[in-house]
């Protein structure tokens, strides 16, 4: 089979492009040039040349094909204007699940295709299978890799099924550390390379750099709420219906600045994030101060001390219909149906039991225990065991 590998320079995609080459496959590595502004890198370098040319060391070791593929500019208005817009509207995007729904698995997977390839090839910890629904129509699953550590399901979770049948994550089977062990026997150039921290292939990016490239700062003030905030200490009211509990608990609460006290100043709300400790420059409290709230008309940040603060926790969230997606078509909630699955608000967050309701108005998400920092725009995704089934984005 002709399989094309996404190969980004780093260990991962490297064993994939081995593993596959073991198999018998014939391999061919794409190297995809997303960004080349190295301006608001973090280091005098720039990250897509240092990667390129490891993706090349790599293929020259396998003798398989390479060649490098320029969709910075697709990325640039795919991605990096949808980030800079989310974050203008005060939501928390997740650039990394919209770069393989729109770039890696979508034009990335269409070039490849293009070259003859029958399968596209990337080194996330995830796994494919395939059965045969009753219908006799093939049906893909997506499930968490071996490796708990390192999981990328959460990352792939706006996948569909055709793209899913497309794609192959071979070594979704193994530990980081068996991966590393493989590229280490392979005498392949990138087995102790460090994995990327930075935005998905821009490279080490600092966030607020980066952001004020378009976001122009402007001072506003810190607002701190205390645990004694009257919204905290009211009972729950009654309730008609199910849906109008879940509005209820999903809800978030619309703070005044006169609710709390100043406490300090910052340079645009639109920097920071919800659940955010880091970076606020406050001082004089036991525990940290996290943020709970923000109010961008008025551009007012609002905080509450230690990790625990109850402003900091809802139990359920709100997505609007347009922005749930289905992997598993075959499961989608009729309305008025529910189904208890395994979710998560966020990369590397446990799994935590819950209860998913489809309503005309709206989507909704119940958690057994509350969950912290629920932050608009970013991705909750649902499982059944360890299988991703769905996802959206958060209202």
């Amino acid at each position: 089979m002709k399989i094309v590998v996404g190969l980004s320079g780093g260990v991962d995609s490297s064993v994939t492009a081995y593993l596959l080459q073991q198999q018998g496959h014939e391999v061919i590595g794409l190297f995809m040039r997303n960004w080349n502004d190295a301006s608001v890198t973090l280091e005098d370098e720039c990250p897509w040349i240092e990667d390129s040319n490891d993706a090349l060391l790599v293929a020259q070791k396998l003798g398989i094909p390479f060649q490098v593929i320029d969709m910075s500019e697709l990325y640039k208005e795919r991605i990096v204007d949808y980030m800079f817009d989310e974050y203008q509207k005060g939501r928390t995007p997740n650039p990394d699940v919209l770069c393989n729904r729109e770039v890696k698995f979508d034009v990335f997977m269409k070039t490849a295709l293009s070259l003859g390839a029958e399968k596209v090839a990337t080194g996330h910890y995830a796994r494919v299978h395939s059965t045969i629904d009753e219908s006799g129509k093939e049906v893909f699953h997506l499930l968490a890799g071996k490796d708990n550590n390192k999981d990328q399901s959460y990352f792939l979770c706006q996948l569909s099924q055709d793209q899913l049948s497309k794609a192959l994550f071979p070594i979704g089977e193994l530990t980081k550390p068996e991966v590393r062990e493989i590229a280490k026997e392979q005498g392949l150039v990138t087995a102790d390379k460090k994995d990327s921290q930075g935005l998905c292939f821009i490279g080490k990016v600092s966030l607020p750099t980066f952001l004020q490239q378009q976001l122009v700062p402007k001072e506003g003030e810190i607002v701190e709420i205390f645990n004694d905030f009257a919204e905290y200490l009211k009972p729950q009211p009654n309730f008609k219906s199910k849906q109008e509990e879940l509005e209820y608990l999903s809800a978030k609460i619309n703070y005044k600045k006169e609710d709390g006290k100043v406490i300090g100043k910052h340079q645009g709300a639109q920097f920071f994030t919800i659940g955010q400790s880091k970076g606020l420059g406050i001082g004089g409290h036991k525990e940290s101060c996290f943020i709970i709230s923000r109010e961008m008309e008025n551009n007012i940040i609002f905080v509450g001390e230690g990790r625990n603060f109850p402003g900091l926790f809802r139990k359920a969230l709100k997505i609007d219909n347009s922005e749930v997606h289905w992997v598993r078509e075959d499961l989608k909630l009729k309305n008025g149906e529910s189904m208890e699955v395994m979710a998560r608000i966020r990369y590397r967050q446990t799994l935590e039991k819950a209860t998913i309701y489809q309503f005309e108005d709206g989507f909704f998400m119940e958690f057994e225990n509350p969950q912290s920092a629920i932050a608009e725009g970013q991705f909750a995704a649902w499982y059944i065991d360890d299988e991703l089934i769905g996802s959206g984005v958060i209202s």
